[in-house]
């Protein structure tokens, strides 16, 4: 018998133990994502911020041409993520009593994963940035490896549970 994929899986599962309708595991999906979203749009709303602010500071005319580009493309990523976590809050605006609740949740979920992915990568920047323009470009490039190596790790971790609990 098939039972219908993951998510049906998911909404089964949620009935029996939970004794949740199909709305009431929507809503609380809803709720559970926007609170995620107040705390990671907090830190990458400083982030773009701070960011914005560097070429306006005496010091930023010492960087490298390297060290530049690393700017900018940590300034895109962080705008760029920016968009994807503010995103399901236009969304939902734009879905608001339409009974999309379904395609609102799936979309802004996968938004929301895109928005942490963009988020890891302008982090990694940061730190590249930081430490090339403080230490060395060696050394930059050492503290973005092992940055990258932290948020694929942690993200390779949750995959870890995910796969233990099934």
């Amino acid at each position: 018998m098939d039972s219908g994929g993951p998510e049906r899986d998911d909404a089964d599962w949620n009935y029996r133990a939970r004794h949740e309708t199909e709305t009431q595991r929507l809503d609380r999906n809803w709720s559970g994502l926007l609170q995620e979203l107040r705390v990671v749009q907090t830190g990458v709303q400083l982030l773009t911020g701070f960011l914005l602010t560097l070429p306006f500071q005496q010091r930023f005319e010492d960087l490298s041409d390297s060290e530049v580009a690393i700017y900018l493309a940590t300034v895109a990523l962080s705008v760029t993520s920016t968009m994807l976590l503010v995103a399901p809050v236009g969304l939902h605006r734009m879905l608001f009593r339409r009974h999309a609740l379904p395609e609102l949740v799936a979309a802004s979920h996968r938004l929301a994963i895109c928005g942490i992915a963009t988020l890891g990568l302008a982090l990694i920047g940061v730190v590249a940035l930081i430490f090339s323009f403080v230490i060395s470009p060696l050394a930059g490039g050492v503290a973005a490896a092992a940055a990258l190596v932290m948020f694929c790790g942690l993200w390779g971790f949750a995959a870890v549970l995910q796969s233990r609990h099934r």
